[in-house]
């Protein structure tokens, strides 16, 4: 019997789904019998929620806010996500700093449990990526700014800067098998 999985992505520069396909390859390497759908939370959404087992979302903080239709989403479905097996995953830079990268430690995902009535099954906190090159003088400078004031001293906009840890992201994709499977 195939199990129905729906990966929920909320996402700036693509950082956040470049993860989620990483989950989404672990379950198909792990399982012929899961079968998931992919979408941009963002987007209108074809599909019927009831007809999934399993929900994954992520998301990504710009500027200390995860991106308004994400949280729309969330809590317009509430009552739907408490009822099924569901997981979270937040994509941020501050992440890359221990103590930053857990669920406890992330304020961006206290504050969001707090203001949500969703208790998802599993949470993780993943460090995300600065794309200089894309990015325009405004975005380049204020968050160059803020790396500074973070204590990154030299971020050089020519280039990009990913700093997701992927063993941590394997973590999770094992642990969002289990629940799959359960």
């Amino acid at each position: 019997m195939m199990k129905k999985t729906l990966l929920l992505y909320s996402t700036v520069e693509g950082q956040t789904l470049t993860i989620m396909e990483k989950i989404a390859e672990h379950l198909t390497a792990q399982s012929p019998e899961i079968s998931y759908d992919l979408y941009n939370i963002e987007e209108a959404l074809p599909i019927n929620l009831d007809d999934y087992e399993t929900i994954l979302i992520g998301g990504s903080i710009r500027y200390g806010h995860f991106r308004k239709p994400l949280i729309q989403f969330i809590q317009q479905n509430t009552q739907l996500l408490n009822s099924k097996k569901t997981a979270f995953f937040c994509v941020c830079v501050t992440a890359r700093k221990v103590g930053k990268d857990t669920p406890e430690g992330s304020l961006y995902v206290r504050k969001l449990f707090q203001k949500v009535q969703w208790q998802p099954n599993l949470k993780g906190v993943f460090a995300g990526a600065l794309y200089y090159p894309k990015y325009g003088w405004f975005d380049r400078t204020m968050i160059r700014l803020i790396m500074r004031l973070g204590g990154e001293k030299n971020h050089d906009i020519k280039q990009n800067y990913s700093y997701t840890n992927w063993n941590k992201v394997d973590e999770f994709a094992k642990q969002f098998y289990l629940l799959v499977i359960s």
